[in-house]
């Protein structure tokens, strides 16, 4: 008789992996990162238990945005008070250099709406060149095939 092996939140080990997003598009890049973010890569995975590692997206300036999303994509804010709509487009966010705001907001809306996405978000890094500070941790470097 085979006994099932059940997986314990004491018994996740976390990794450390590197993306390099160089002339990666956005979505495929978002959603290779919420498969590691979620664990998703792991032969024990299991939806109930947060079993997700962290990730460390080098080269964020580098993305490929395909179609027009450079032109007319936009991102909403709301305050809750009259008036308080505020929109901005992707080509306002590249102007101003803001590639980690569009590389989180693609990987959030990839992820599971439940209570674990916070922890999920909290366990990635996004920085717009190859250097990062977390060479200590030992990263794997993550090979992502078009």
């Amino acid at each position: 008789m085979n006994k099932t092996t059940w997986v314990k939140s004491s018994e996740v080990k976390r990794e450390w992996y590197v993306i390099d997003a160089t002339n990666l598009p956005l979505g495929r890049l978002a959603s290779i990162i919420a498969i590691y973010l979620t664990g998703k890569h792991k032969p024990n995975y299991v939806p109930n238990i947060d079993m997700g590692d962290f990730v460390i997206v080098i080269n964020a300036s580098k993305i490929k945005l395909t179609g027009n999303k450079s032109l007319y994509k936009r991102y909403t804010r709301y305050s809750g008070y009259p008036g308080g709509l505020k929109i901005s487009t992707t080509k306002d966010l590249l102007k101003r250099n803001d590639y980690k705001f569009i590389i989180l907001h693609a990987v959030k809306g990839m992820l599971p709406k439940n209570s674990f996405r916070s922890n999920y978000m909290h366990r990635l890094r996004v920085f717009n060149n190859d250097k990062h500070m977390h060479e200590a941790q030992k990263p794997k470097l993550i090979s992502v095939k078009l």
